[in-house]
């Protein structure tokens, strides 16, 4: 499976920028679909997840209320709208995928199998 991210960028506070990744090929209900981050000199976090499995969304506390998750089932496309955004949001961005996870690890990027090519998201204050 590959992954192709698209979508980051500049922007200041408070601002908004959406986040796109595709899946080489077609999802399945058991399918995790998600991003995580990485700040410079930090650990890759966690951000939000989308479970082909009856459409289902989880969120880290940071960014819930803030970010949406959503799907486009016939382009195997995960979208991340980000809303309300803070300079703490910088971030370079990865979509990450896998078909085997159970809901306990979905907050582990070491769980997924599958990712895409970051993309940098810039917000200045």
């Amino acid at each position: 499976v590959q992954l192709q991210a698209s979508g980051g960028g500049l922007v200041q506070e408070g601002g908004s920028l959406r986040l796109s990744c595709t899946a080489s090929v077609r999802t399945s209900s058991r399918f995790f679909m998600g991003w995580f981050r990485q700040a410079p000199g930090k650990e890759r976090e966690f951000v939000a997840v989308y479970n082909w499995n009856g459409g289902r969304t989880y969120y880290a506390d940071s960014v819930k209320d803030r970010f949406t998750i959503s799907r486009d089932n016939a382009k195997n496309t995960v979208y991340l709208q980000m809303n309300n955004l803070k300079s703490e949001d910088t971030a370079v961005y990865y979509c990450a995928a896998d078909s085997r996870l159970i809901l306990s690890s979905i907050r582990d990027p070491n769980q997924y199998d599958y990712w895409g090519r970051g993309t940098l998201v810039t917000v200045s204050s």
